[in-house]
């Protein structure tokens, strides 16, 4: 989720480096024989995605030992849920994570009389579920005697360290609180506030490396962007890459190494880092200073010749002044947007103005991954309805996937959850010009795409064939489909869509 990745500090050493550098270099030359490949336009063949990916992320981001974090422990409340029967056991109430609306919910929810007779629910399949849905269908309709009655179940039934119905519950309940008390901007704030000063790199760091161990959902879309992103600006010397993402420079360490195996003249290559710092944290220049210096290291071993620049920019990226990007006539262009796009404000059509803004750049190729989801909830009635239930689906999904991949006593699971948990505020209680979470589906994308002068481009048979090495090293249950209506490929988990990856090129 987009509020893993606020960083506010960070914590680091040139030695730890030089020592990964070791390391690195040692397992580079011993795994070469055995990875998949990528075959160019020279004859040759080159590596794009196979297990070295990771010796090259650990590398860049000076990784450490992936120990179990188990020594952490905390209380886990198991209910046990009877059909027609409301469960006696109290749990935590769901506004642990700190906020501060101006009522506090554990009163405002004990004032509540029991559960009345005529609601009665499954608890034996995804209860969670079908009382979130009956609460936000009250929420629209407006009647108050409901929304208390399911409230108090559904805060009889929470708890954040419960299983996938306990915490669904859990989240939801704080959203819709929110929600129904007008404090959910205010909320988020917050609460964003209080995980950016437990929140360091290296924290940050060790979670990212520990989920893209145990799960595709962040590589798939890196491995898709680097091979069509080398496949279209194949035989050019200098290269140009905008990088308009939210991983912070995660991917590139696999591109350098596939660029510097090419030719025996590797091209050069000048990245340009858009880090939309909405929230004006002090930290951010601290922390793509520090990633900087560790990718000219690593192109420098690479034998790449790089170059890297940041441009910090406040706000919503349609308001970014694209003259700042400092586009060559010489240079062979590529914009990258790993789940970027969808923190542009849907409001006043600032999405389409981004990407009429990227067509006069005159880019080679638009690399786009979102997650698959159409995630605006609306203001009220069955358009609120319909958002609700699909953020429900969506974030089913995610925990999910979080469930099957972390210990249950994870620290790192319990850091990705509780940014879904913002994100969940994010969506069902803040206004539409304050959210940063309002996904589109990939057919929405595509449309905005091909209206603004762009054409899907097919990722080739050897970038496909290396997306399918990929997910085999990860447990069964990920599979990649498409294309379907719209272009790109998509992850799939349990058959449900996850993560959609595209190219698109300008029309002439």
């Amino acid at each position: 989720m987009d509020t893993l990745f606020r960083l506010v500090s960070l914590q680091s050493s040139d030695q730890s480096l030089n020592s990964s550098r070791t390391s690195s270099s040692s397992a580079r030359s011993s795994h070469h024989n055995s990875t998949s490949h990528h075959q160019f336009g020279d004859g040759h063949h080159h590596q794009v995605v196979d297990d070295h990916d990771e010796e090259c992320f650990n590398f860049f981001m000076d990784d450490e030992d992936f120990s179990s974090s188990s020594n952490y422990h905390r209380p886990h409340h198991q209910h046990q849920l009877h059909h027609q029967h409301h469960p006696s056991v109290t749990t935590p109430t769901t506004t642990t994570a700190a906020t501060s609306t101006p009522t506090n919910s554990t009163e405002y929810l004990s004032s509540f009389s029991p559960t009345p007779r005529d609601l009665r629910f499954d608890f034996s399949g995804k209860w969670a579920t079908e009382i979130l849905s009956e609460t936000a269908r009250a929420v629209a309709e407006r009647n108050s005697g409901r929304i208390q009655h399911l409230m108090w179940t559904l805060n009889e039934l929470a708890s954040p360290y419960g299983d996938i119905e306990q915490k669904l519950a859990s989240y939801f309940l704080q959203a819709l609180f929110c929600r129904m008390t007008d404090y959910g901007d205010q909320t988020l704030r917050s609460m964003s506030a209080a995980s950016d000063k437990t929140c360091s790199f290296e924290s940050t760091r060790k979670t990212v490396l520990r989920f893209q161990e145990a799960s595709p959902w962040m590589m798939f879309g890196h491995a898709a962007c680097n091979g069509a992103i080398i496949d279209a600006l194949e035989g050019e010397q200098k290269l140009h890459i905008i990088d308009m993402s939210n991983t912070y420079c995660s991917q590139w360490p696999t591109l350098l190494e596939a660029l510097a195996t090419r030719t025996d003249d590797a091209p050069r290559l000048r990245l340009t880092s858009v880090v939309a710092n909405i929230d004006n944290a002090p930290g951010s220049q601290k922390v793509m200073k520090e990633i900087g210096g560790r990718m000219e290291k690593f192109a420098r071993l690479m034998g790449v010749p790089f170059k890297f620049n940041v441009i910090y920019h406040t706000g919503d990226i349609s308001e970014l002044n694209f003259n700042e990007l400092d586009i060559r006539d010489d240079e062979a262009l590529a914009i990258n947007c790993i789940g970027a796009l969808h923190s542009i404000s849907p409001v006043n059509n600032r999405r389409d103005m981004v990407i009429a803004n990227f067509k006069r750049l005159q880019p080679r190729v638009i690399t786009i991954v979102e997650e698959e989801a159409d995630l605006d909830v609306g203001v009220d009635g069955l358009e609120f309805m319909r958002g609700f239930e699909e953020c429900l689906r969506y974030f089913r999904v995610y925990f999910d996937v979080l469930d099957e991949s972390f210990p249950k006593t994870s620290n790192e699971r319990l850091v990705l959850e509780r940014a879904a948990g913002r994100a969940i505020v994010d969506l069902v209680a803040c206004t539409p010009s304050q959210s940063r979470e309002r996904r589109e589906s990939a057919e929405g994308w595509s449309r905005r795409m091909v209206g603004s002068g762009f054409s899907p481009t097919s990722f080739s048979d050897e970038v496909s064939d290396d997306l399918k090495a990929l997910l085999r090293r990860y447990k069964e249950g990920w599979t990649m489909t498409g294309p379907e209506s719209a272009g790109g490929m998509f992850l799939t988990w349990k058959e449900q869509p996850v993560v959609w990856a595209s190219a698109w090129r300008p029309l002439s």
